[in-house]
């Protein structure tokens, strides 16, 4: 496994190139977050808002290979990100 882990300022996204099998649920699901042709091309900064975070969480749940994860981030960690 070679899972990547993206920052972002409410959760991160993790990514394993491993497990893809280019479904592109997340590319049609929140093309500003996942943009191929952009490197890093994954960039969860773009939802840096509560809702948007609630949309990448439901975009990443749609993966079907399991290759990418949300990581949140700690509350009890200062101002609660990391």
């Amino acid at each position: 496994m070679t899972r990547r882990n993206y920052r972002g300022s409410l959760v991160d996204v993790s990514f394993d190139k491993d497990l893809c099998r280019h479904a592109a649920e997340c590319v049609r699901g929140m093309p500003e977050v996942f943009d191929t042709q952009r490197r890093p091309w994954i960039d969860p900064l773009v939802a840096g808002t509560s809702e948007r975070a609630d949309h990448l969480r439901e975009v990443v749940g749609r993966c079907p290979s399991g290759a990418l994860r949300i990581e949140e981030h700690d509350p009890s960690a200062a101002g609660g990100a990391r």
